[in-house]
C-alpha cells in the first residue's frame, strides 16, 4: 500500500497527472471516497496526464463519460446514482471492456459482483483538511 497526503485539490490533480504516466491500457481503477473527497479531481489529473485538455466533468447523472485520446479510450464512470448493477448492462458496459481502454470507476461498490476486478484501487479520505490517498 502506498499513502500520500495532499493539502489542496491542485496537489491532488498534479498527483493524478504523474500517476497517468504509469497507467497503460487495459486498466481498471476503482476510486473510493466520500462525496467531495476528490475522486473527480484525481480523474481530471489522470486525464490531463494522458494528454486530454478539454473539460472534465463528473458523470454523476450520465453514469459514464468517454474520452478519446489518440488510440486510447478512457471511460470515467460514476456509479453513485446506480440503483441496480444490472443498469450497467443497459448502458453497454461490457462493450467498454477491451484491450485499448482505461476505466476510472467512482463508487465501484455500487456494482459489486458485476464489475471485473480492479488493477488499482485508490481510497481518498479527507482528514484535518487534507486529502489522504491510499493506493492498493
Amino acid at each position: 500500500m502506498i499513502q500520500q497526503t495532499f493539502s489542496s485539490e491542485h496537489e491532488l490533480q498534479t498527483f493524478g497527472e504523474q500517476l497517468a504516466l504509469k497507467i497503460t491500457a487495459p486498466c481498471i481503477i476503482y476510486l473510493h471516497g466520500d462525496l467531495g473527497a476528490g475522486k473527480t479531481c484525481l480523474v481530471r489529473g489522470i486525464l490531463r496526464g494522458l494528454g486530454y485538455s478539454g473539460n472534465v466533468k463528473s458523470p454523476t447523472y450520465t453514469l459514464v463519460e468517454l474520452y478519446q485520446i489518440s488510440e486510447q479510450t478512457i471511460y470515467h464512470l460514476d456509479l453513485y446514482r446506480l440503483n441496480d448493477p444490472e443498469e450497467l448492462e443497459h448502458i453497454g458496459f461490457r462493450d467498454y471492456l477491451d484491450h485499448h481502454s482505461i476505466m476510472l470507476i467512482e463508487w465501484p461498490e455500487k456494482a459489486q459482483g458485476f464489475l471485473p476486478p480492479a488493477d488499482l484501487e485508490i481510497n481518498i479520505k479527507i482528514e484535518d483538511g487534507q486529502r489522504r490517498v491510499e493506493m492498493l
